[in-house]
């Protein structure tokens, strides 16, 4: 079956009745349409995607993993309205000359004594809007901590989030989203593979048998992909200072490659371990 909307769902179904199914990704089946796309043609192509012996497989998520995957959806979905909100607010404000720092925090801050300021421009009816707005602001921010804290508690009640929580720069949102996108992670060959899928390793245009690198390829969960790096860079930023080999590696890989380059190999590291402990079943052990 090709990996849609509502795939998951008929992949459980059809596997209950005693079949045996394999998702494709759309991309790896798109090369082996003939003419025009219609239903038969896409059938044919599928079926023919599906005999090469180098074809990839999208793994069947549980429900466990896609309810977990539903929060994280919500908790991005809350921030893109945070984020749109403050901005509406920060804007609506500099027309009144009143000019707030960039941050929820900064504006969560100020805008209460901004409201209760009686010698700016604002006049009754902007002070009005302004407290809609601050409510609303509250509101979502409640609904964010909320999701936060329900993925927090799904963690814990996880073997294999707790696990992946041990790990130097990943936490209960990145052990939580892990989990969710790859389980327990026996659908990748090795950690190589896993970090690929992610997109963290460099792309190729070699030819004539002379090697040339990339930038990273970005393929696969962009999602997953950014928690990553934004763990790696609180690695880079907390290894000042600490001796242990990880901290160390660090700190010497951006010394010489740079802040940004170095984050991106930290993430690649991540994953692979990550990898290592979904799969084989391990535990992080920090002084190896």
């Amino acid at each position: 079956m090709e990996a849609c909307g509502g795939a998951n769902y008929w992949a459980r179904t059809f596997i209950a009745m005693g079949h045996e199914v394999k998702l494709i990704a759309p991309q790896y089946v798109k090369p082996y349409v003939k003419g025009n796309k219609n239903d038969f043609n896409d059938a044919e192509a599928i079926t023919e995607a599906a005999q090469r012996p180098s074809m990839r497989f999208v793994s069947i998520k549980s429900i466990e993993r896609q309810d977990i995957q539903n929060y994280h959806r919500q908790r991005e979905l809350i921030k893109k309205e945070r984020k749109a909100l403050a901005s509406q607010i920060r804007g609506l404000l500099a027309e009144y000359g009143i000019v707030i720092k960039k941050g929820t925090y900064n504006l969560r801050m100020e805008l209460p004594r901004i409201l209760e300021n009686a010698d700016n421009e604002l006049s009754f009816l902007s002070r009005e809007l302004f407290s809609e707005l601050y409510e609303a602001l509250q509101i979502i921010e409640q609904r964010f901590k909320k999701c936060e804290k329900r993925i927090i508690r799904l963690n814990k009640d996880n073997d294999v989030c707790k696990r992946l929580d041990e790990i130097l720069g990943i936490g209960p949102i990145i052990a939580s989203a892990t989990y969710a996108a790859a389980g327990d992670g026996k659908d990748f060959v090795n950690g190589r593979h896993f970090s690929a899928w992610l997109g963290l390793v460099l792309g190729q245009c070699s030819t004539g048998g002379v090697p040339k690198l990339l930038g990273i390829t970005k393929r696969g969960n962009a999602y997953l992909r950014t928690q990553f790096i934004h763990g790696a860079r609180s690695v880079l930023k907390s290894s000042a200072g600490k001796s242990d080999k990880f901290s160390l590696w660090a700190q010497a890989l951006m010394l010489r490659r740079g802040h940004n380059k170095a984050c991106v190999a930290i993430a690649n590291k991540m994953a692979r371990m990550a990898w290592v402990i979904m799969a084989k079943g391990e535990t992080y052990k920090p002084d190896l």
